[in-house]
């Protein structure tokens, strides 16, 4: 399809799909969380397990993708891995990495994290963040500043949740904006995929080179569109939430719920964009850091609805580890 054409269409979706939302979020006016250690993806001694995916269930195995770095403190290291479970999530099975690093010079060459997955059209679609090395950099390594074109969504495919997933091409699926003042020219990671309305919503979070190395804090969530898994990915010129860290979407209702690890709300966007329109979002207590949900939407063409549990990780130095959640109402 001609870009000029899948822009008007998308247009066309985004403007019904603000029309068709329900009036008011529905449910509680607050919600905690409970949690509890799991056997096969918790801690363990010299490593760092880390920023897992949305849980899918496939038959009756339940699978969870994440980051793994071995020997070193946690940040832009590592492989994607991914672990089973059967028994509702409660215990995992470590089976082993995904997708490895990028060929050397390629986006993804110094590492490959924050994976996510979907189901669509038959295949398994694992979307992850890719940096390489810095220009100039004496010992080949990532600085942790974007300032050039470093930081990318990668995407990869397998006919199977279990692999092997091969790169749909060496080169991004999508990249940091290059105007310095767009709220994602500096960083974009934490990809979150949904199926609505007949596209592929593709969230996100960003950063600016105004905001540069000032943190999370201000970190902001984004969304892209395309008509295929694969893209083109046609992104929403402006930011669609503040304050968006390792971002965590799902279906609710009729629209679209998120929750970040620095907010102290889900918020509810009745058209899938317009987040913050029905007022303050619900309050929450010990939310869950770099969360993952369980998502039956994302292997069911997008039919679902609501948050019960998932997989979050613990903040430990180097031997960061993954443990589940539970949603309290």
């Amino acid at each position: 399809m001609h870009i000029k054409t899948l822009k008007s269409v998308l247009v066309c979706v985004l403007l019904l799909t603000l029309t068709i939302g329900v009036n008011a979020q529905n449910g509680p006016s607050k919600i905690s969380f409970s949690y509890e250690k799991v056997k096969g993806i918790g801690h363990e001694a010299g490593c760092s397990r880390r920023d897992p995916s949305d849980v899918i269930k496939v038959g009756d195995t339940y699978y969870v993708y994440y980051t793994k770095i071995y020997g070193r403190a946690p940040g832009y290291w590592g492989t994607l891995w991914y672990a089973t479970s059967n028994d509702g999530g409660h215990s995992w099975k470590e089976r082993g990495e995904i997708l490895g690093k990028g060929k050397p010079g390629k986006f993804d060459s110094q590492a490959t994290f924050t994976p996510n997955i979907l189901l669509a059209n038959g295949k398994y679609y694992l979307y992850y963040t890719g940096v390489k090395p810095t220009p100039g950099n004496k010992e080949g390594a990532f600085e942790n500043n974007s300032t050039t074109d470093i930081t990318a969504f990668g995407l990869a495919v397998s006919d199977s949740p279990d692999g092997p997933f091969q790169r749909i091409s060496e080169d991004p699926v999508m990249r940091v904006s290059p105007e310095p003042e767009k709220f994602d020219s500096y960083r974009i990671d934490d990809a979150s995929l949904l199926y609505r309305n007949g596209i592929y919503w593709f969230y996100y979070k960003g950063r600016s080179r105004v905001d540069g190395r000032n943190g999370p804090a201000k970190t902001k969530m984004g969304v892209a569109f395309s008509k295929d898994p694969e893209g083109p990915f046609i992104k929403l010129d402006k930011p669609i939430l503040s304050k968006s860290h390792e971002v965590m979407v799902w279906p609710q209702g009729n629209g679209v719920a998120a929750l970040a690890s620095i907010s102290s709300t889900i918020e509810y966007a009745p058209g899938g964009v317009d987040f913050r329109s029905q007022g303050p979002g619900v309050k929450v207590t010990d939310r869950p850091h770099a969360p993952g949900a369980y998502r039956p939407d994302l292997t069911n063409n997008g039919k679902g609805d609501g948050l019960d549990w998932g997989i979050s990780m613990v903040h430990n130095g180097n031997e960061t580890y993954l443990i589940r959640y539970n949603v309290k109402r």
